[in-house]
């Protein structure tokens, strides 16, 4: 029996290290425009619940503000994630576009979160206060990240 080998030849190609550079520090921009974004979210339902949210979560350690805490973030990085990923292909224009559909994103939440608090029984927002981790708080936590869909959705 005859075999007969051929070599076959494989390009690996070569790296343009200029152009991983710029496409890092790009990725480094969204990632602080996003934190950021993030952050004033945090800021913004802080102001918007009764007491300091921050020790709320982490020193009393109330489960009812932190479901609202931990549910409105989600749904905040889920707006941040759609306007990055819809933003223009732009460098600076994409940055603009992030930071501002994200920041509307975070007004959009807040407005629904007194909405809510307004149209439905009892005070959603005077819950966060409450030690004892109740029901409301879950329903509360589940609609702010539904309504954080709907918000990304509106954004594409």
């Amino acid at each position: 029996m005859n075999t007969t080998y051929t070599a076959a030849a494989t390009e690996i190609g070569s790296v343009d290290v200029g152009l991983l550079a710029v496409g890092m520090l790009g990725t480094l921009a969204y990632f602080v425009i996003g934190i950021a974004v993030l952050g004033v979210g945090f800021a913004v339902l802080d102001l918007a619940t009764p007491g300091n949210l921050r020790h709320q979560v982490y020193i009393d350690k109330n489960p009812n503000a932190a479901i609202l805490l931990a549910s409105n973030h989600l749904a905040l990085a889920v707006v941040v994630v759609t306007a990055i990923l819809t933003s223009s292909d732009g460098f600076a224009q994409g940055l603009a576009d992030s930071a501002v559909y994200g920041l509307f994103g975070v007004l959009l939440q807040v407005i629904a979160l007194r909405l809510m608090n307004l149209l439905l029984p009892g005070q959603l927002v005077g819950l966060v206060g409450n030690p004892k981790m109740c029901g409301a708080a879950w329903a509360v936590g589940a609609s702010l990240f539904a309504i954080g869909l709907v918000n990304a959705a509106a954004l594409t």
